[in-house]
């Protein structure tokens, strides 16, 4: 071969390996809600800071409304690596994990600001890291609200859920609870829940407010009953492998952002909560149950006793930390 073609050849090889490695590291999040809610703002959030804090370093594709996966599918596609970040509902990884159903007992965090002592805590953190073994990478935590139960008749009582087909998350412990009050729960996937109502082919579905505003849930059903019985969230996830291969100051420069992501969609739930919920209420077609003190007690009374079923599975211990987690310490 004559020197030339070598040296070409070689310039050629040098040009195409140097391009590659100026090639943005490409970050794929996948989520199963609408673009409008705390996490639909915070994953377009997570996007718009990593491609400023690390431009022409990091490129983020974020694919909402469960365009690529759902939330049982999206743990298949993060171990394979075909999405790097994910945001499921805590309610899903009973599919991988015992742990976090502590997230679904009912009647367990007083409000929102208790979930978040929970989450801080030693406990809570531990939580975090609960599938580091499975190859999966907690990341954050982000809150959506408490769950509220709409449906197309009054539910005043826990026995007016007698017969509900109602509409779930694929948790054992959500499961159990409704068929302890004589409903029919109904797992289905988010982004099948507002056909299926459409259809009547389930009659009532539990969430926090945003999701229920977002999905126009509201035009299909008649009531909803603040029972504020348990809490909405999610944890954002990735391929444990995929991060621990990201250069060093990539891989900071992402946690610093996604820290600042998990204070902003907090603060955003909150107010979220509040302006869809008072959306809900301005729309003539939807009545909305408040519960006295001595209903909600009720409630509880009904529910509560779900926990014994699942204390061994979870750990008596991380309950009692949730517990604890009610009582606010003053600074």
């Amino acid at each position: 071969m004559k020197m030339q073609s070598i040296l070409a050849l070689a310039l050629f090889f040098s040009l195409t390996l140097t391009a590659t490695a100026a090639e943005p590291i490409l970050i794929r999040f996948s989520h199963v809600v609408a673009e409008q809610t705390p996490k639909g703002i915070g994953a377009h959030r997570f996007k718009q800071l990593a491609e400023e804090k690390l431009a022409g370093r990091v490129k983020v594709e974020v694919f909402p409304n469960a365009q690529l996966y759902d939330d049982n599918e999206v743990f298949s596609a993060l171990l394979n690596n075909d999405v790097q970040l994910a945001a499921p509902s805590l309610s899903k990884f009973n599919i991988v994990t015992k742990a976090l159903q502590i997230y679904d007992l009912p009647f367990l965090f007083n409000d929102p600001s208790a979930v978040e002592r929970f989450q801080n805590s030693e406990t809570g953190q531990r939580l975090l890291h609960a599938l580091d073994d499975k190859g999966i990478k907690g990341l954050g935590y982000w809150p959506n609200g408490m769950r509220v139960i709409s449906a197309n008749r009054p539910l005043r009582a826990p026995t007016d859920l007698q017969q509900l087909a109602i509409r779930i998350e694929p948790s054992r412990v959500i499961e159990t609870q409704y068929q302890r009050l004589g409903a029919i729960p109904v797992k289905l996937p988010f982004a099948d829940v507002r056909d299926a109502l459409r259809r009547e082919l389930v009659e009532g579905q539990e969430n926090a407010w945003s999701n229920i505003y977002s999905q126009h849930f509201q035009t299909l059903q008649t009531y909803v009953t603040e029972t504020h019985h348990s809490f909405l969230g999610y944890m954002v996830i990735t391929n444990k492998t995929f991060w621990e291969k990201l250069p060093a100051d990539i891989r900071r420069e992402l946690e610093t952002i996604l820290a600042q992501v998990a204070d902003e969609v907090k603060a955003k739930a909150l107010e979220q909560a509040d302006r869809d919920r008072q959306a809900v209420i301005n729309q003539d077609n939807v009545k909305i149950i408040t519960l006295t003190d001595q209903e909600k007690a009720l409630w509880r009374q009904a529910m509560t006793p779900v926990w014994a079923l699942f204390a061994s599975q979870i750990d008596p211990t991380v309950i009692a930390a949730a517990q604890a987690a009610n009582v606010a310490v003053s600074p």
